[in-house]
């Protein structure tokens, strides 16, 4: 898998909440990090497949669209940057989430993703699902 597919498939699991679409696209060992929001960093496939299932089973925002905004390439030919927005609904209220994502994928797996969301959009959908 190429990384555009890679980052499509991404995009795909976050349209559809889907935690086992997004762990199967990591490596065993991948590591998923949040550097903006005090999370830990999700360590191994099975870590991204528990901790995305929970907040995702938890959450009242439904995903109505995902737009790769940009995709970067970099020196490195592992590592893309991607500009993204999710548009999402929480309770009627239309919210867009903006994040980058750094991600290094190897033979066709991701093995590192930093993630950049919107910390300020990410505490409008937490007020409007209050």
């Amino acid at each position: 898998m190429s990384i555009e597919e890679t980052v499509a498939a991404f995009h795909r699991a976050m349209l559809h909440k889907s935690a086992d679409e997004l762990a199967d696209l990591y490596a065993e060992e991948g590591v998923h990090e949040f550097p903006f929001g005090g999370l830990s960093p999700l360590r191994g496939r099975e870590e991204v497949r528990a901790a995305y299932r929970g907040s995702w089973s938890q959450t009242p925002a439904e995903v109505e669209r995902v737009r790769m905004v940009a995709l970067h390439a970099t020196a490195d030919p592992e590592v893309v940057v991607v500009e993204q927005e999710a548009d999402v609904t929480v309770a009627g209220n239309p919210i867009t989430v903006p994040g980058l994502l750094v991600l290094r994928v190897r033979d066709g797996r991701i093995v590192h993703t930093r993630d950049y969301m919107d910390t300020y959009a990410i505490s409008r959908i937490r007020a409007a699902a209050a």
